[in-house]
């Protein structure tokens, strides 16, 4: 009796020992599975965020290319365009140095022309002489280079002007003209452009001719002249018809 108890407690002691070993061993499977379970979930939300992140990645790696290819084009113009500005500088450069060379030698051209008038300005009539003067008083001396070269060439086409208007026409002034007794008469001069005048007093007794000479007009009486001349200073006013009037001209 005593070995049949002693055997149920032993069977009973063993029976609990594997109950709590079995319930050890559920609880270790249990922790496992959950450690399991929550590195998949883990590794899924890693799988996720890397592909976030990896599409991220590329679209600003895609971005970062694009504004790496404007950056090339830019300096691929800016290059091209280095090149433009090189050329036009060298192009205006060029133009500056014509531009300067063509200045000297309308400075110098300027010069010898301005000589050339001072020289010619006794020669020419003396009406055309008051119309120029003032123009020639402009011209700078020869210690003076401060007038722009434009302002002189402006000048010398402005007395180029008045000659060649002259020249070209027939003008009549009142003048006075010193006899055989040198006493000075008031004519009428009618000169025929720059080569040739006639006066006449207005009683027509005195009437002579001038031509240009070295050293400024000269004048000659020629009484005879007196009707021819009073004729064209009639046919210049309109008071007779035109018609052919001979006079004589000195060739020099």
């Amino acid at each position: 009796m005593i070995w049949t108890r002693l055997a149920l407690a032993l069977f009973l002691s063993f029976s609990a020992a594997a109950v709590t070993g079995a319930e050890n061993s559920l609880n270790d499977t249990r922790s496992t599975l959950q450690q399991w379970v929550e590195t998949r979930q883990l590794i899924s939300r890693t799988q996720t965020d890397w592909q976030s992140d990896k599409e991220m990645l590329q679209q600003t790696i895609d971005l970062f290319g694009r504004e790496l290819s404007q950056v090339e084009e830019q300096m691929g113009k800016l290059s091209t365009n280095n090149v433009q500005v090189e050329k036009e500088r060298a192009q205006a450069e060029a133009l500056l140095k014509a531009s300067n060379e063509a200045l000297e030698k309308m400075k110098a051209f300027a010069g010898t022309f301005e000589g050339q008038i001072k020289a010619l300005s006794p020669r020419l009539p003396q009406p055309l002489q008051e119309v120029i003067k003032p123009l020639m008083a402009k011209f700078p001396s020869e210690a003076s280079t401060k007038m722009a070269v434009t302002e002189r060439v402006q000048l010398l086409v402005g007395i180029l002007n008045e000659l060649d208007k002259f020249n070209n026409a027939v003008s009549v002034f009142s003048e006075k003209q010193k006899n055989s007794k040198g006493e000075e008469i008031a004519v009428e001069t009618v000169y025929v452009g720059l080569g040739a005048a006639y006066f006449v007093n207005e009683a027509n007794d005195f009437a002579g001719m001038g031509s240009p000479g070295a050293n400024g007009w000269e004048w000659v009486a020629k009484p005879e002249l007196a009707p021819a001349v009073r004729e064209i200073l009639q046919i210049y006013r309109n008071e007779k018809g035109a018609r052919f009037v001979g006079l004589p001209a000195a060739i020099r």
